[in-house]
């Protein structure tokens, strides 16, 4: 049953939430997708994009050596205002493509919950409990969003872009204390800034940085902005000039609040194995089995065709040259001539690889198909099939159900803790004695009196 006013529920939910109300594994699952994001967002450093934006948020006054703030911005061991450490922070973590989604929603929560909530509870003392509670309440609000604007919302807008400025208040309006009808007021604040066009796909644009700093340092402007006796919209979701109303053709209002405070969607968020588009990973899986199985070398394949749902085709189907890094990343051809030749689709594959000559070729015998079952099963599951043609004339089929990465085919604490610092390793972002550091602060998370720097 629908509830009347779904805004409203949603946010005395995000607002009353507390500690006992969440089971334990769900905090545990709280504490592997903050190690998981740190990691990411320390990958930010070195990338153009989020070095452009980081210097801006300097430039705009948030650094100077008398009053240098509490917030920490993580690429370049400054401080800063929260408003402008989330900013560069949410950048920062969304370009290595390691971070994590959540499938029924399409969303990114990670990427713009943490720099939102580290922030602030950095700058106003919060303690580690309350920084993960907070983050709970931005998933359980962000993913919710995402869910209720549909496949119809994904296939024009970014959902990491719209949905996160509202788990980005969430999570910073719970860190202030806001009761109800503030965090209402936030919720509505957010939700009118919500933006993030798929269109910089087609450029090889820097946007989607851009995307994530915006809807996390928006987020959190909102929730301080409510605190202060801000008004926003009381029905941005549902309202007849709400975000549904200019964003979605199949919105369902009931997904707002299915089953909430029992349905924990933070827990049926999935881990980034590869180093790109999470719509790559299924046909990705669904080749490596099939390679491996079979004793495959790349020069035994004559093309690839791959199964895919609507929305792999939407995001992935305009990238058919890609001319960046970042944008090969979501070139489903790309992807799969890197498993082909290295059986790992990471940063350091893409960095030195994604344009060698018998990557674009092998790219260029990719092909992607829609298939009404693994259409069917979107965005709930995300499975993987391929069909693999061999010059010798047989045809192998593969099949993967669960890429690796989700809820049941999870990362352990270990390879959490292998990735960070492979991530670290990677952009020089710290040293393995920082990483190892923080990342033990991390996962103590629940000790922490009072959240402090993470890198000294």
């Amino acid at each position: 049953m629908t509830i009347p006013h779904p805004s409203k529920a949603l946010a005395t939910f995000a607002s009353q939430l507390k500690i006992g109300d969440i089971p334990n594994e769900v905090l545990n699952r709280a504490e592997d997708l903050l190690v998981d994001w740190f990691g990411s967002a320390i990958a930010g450093k070195g990338s153009r994009p989020v070095e452009a934006i980081t210097q801006f948020a300097q430039s705009m006054g948030g650094f100077n050596n008398t009053h240098p703030g509490s917030a920490e911005i993580l690429i370049d061991r400054t401080s800063s205002s929260p408003f402008l450490a989330a900013l560069a922070n949410a950048a920062a973590s969304h370009v290595a493509e390691q971070d994590d989604v959540h499938n029924g929603s399409v969303f990114h929560p990670a990427t713009v919950v943490f720099p939102a909530a580290l922030a602030t509870a950095q700058t106003i003392g919060a303690s580690g409990e309350d920084l993960l509670v907070a983050a709970v309440a931005g998933y359980e609000v962000g993913i919710r969003v995402g869910e209720f604007l549909g496949r119809s919302h994904y296939k024009i807008f970014h959902t990491t872009g719209t949905a996160g400025t509202l788990a980005a208040a969430a999570a910073v309006g719970h860190l202030l204390k806001l009761d109800p009808a503030q965090m209402l007021h936030a919720f509505g604040s957010a939700g009118t800034q919500s933006a993030g066009l798929w269109e910089f796909l087609r450029d090889a644009a820097d946007s989607k940085q851009l995307h994530t700093a915006h809807a996390s340092s928006t987020g959190l402007m909102s929730a301080y902005l409510a605190q202060s006796g801000f008004t926003g919209a009381e029905h941005i979701l549902e309202g007849k000039q709400g975000l549904a109303a200019g964003m979605s053709s199949d919105a369902d209002p009931s997904r707002l609040t299915d089953r909430l405070g029992s349905r924990w969607t933070i827990a049926e968020t999935s881990f980034k194995y590869h180093a790109s588009c999470r719509h790559t990973h299924p046909a990705a899986d669904a080749l490596l089995q099939v390679m491996l199985a079979h004793n495959l070398k790349p020069s035994d394949i004559a093309k690839v065709e791959t199964l895919v749902h609507q929305g792999a085709i939407d995001v992935l189907g305009p990238v058919t040259d890609p001319a960046t890094v970042h944008q090969s990343k979501f070139s489903m051809g790309t992807v799969l001539a890197l498993i082909a030749h290295y059986q790992f689709a990471g940063l350091q594959e893409f960095a030195q690889h994604f344009h060698d000559q018998e990557i674009c070729a092998f790219r260029d015998r990719v092909t992607m198909i829609l298939d009404s079952e693994v259409d069917g099963a979107y965005p709930q599951r995300w499975i993987g099939k391929v069909k693999v043609y061999l010059h010798n004339g047989e045809v192998l089929e593969g099949r993967v159900d669960e890429p690796k990465g989700d809820p049941g085919n999870t990362l352990s604490r270990t390879e959490i803790t292998d990735k960070a610092m492979r991530l670290a390793a990677f952009s020089g972002g710290a040293t393995p004695t920082e990483m190892s550091a923080a990342i033990e602060r991390l996962w103590n998370i629940r000790k922490q009196a009072k959240m402090g720097l993470l890198i000294s």
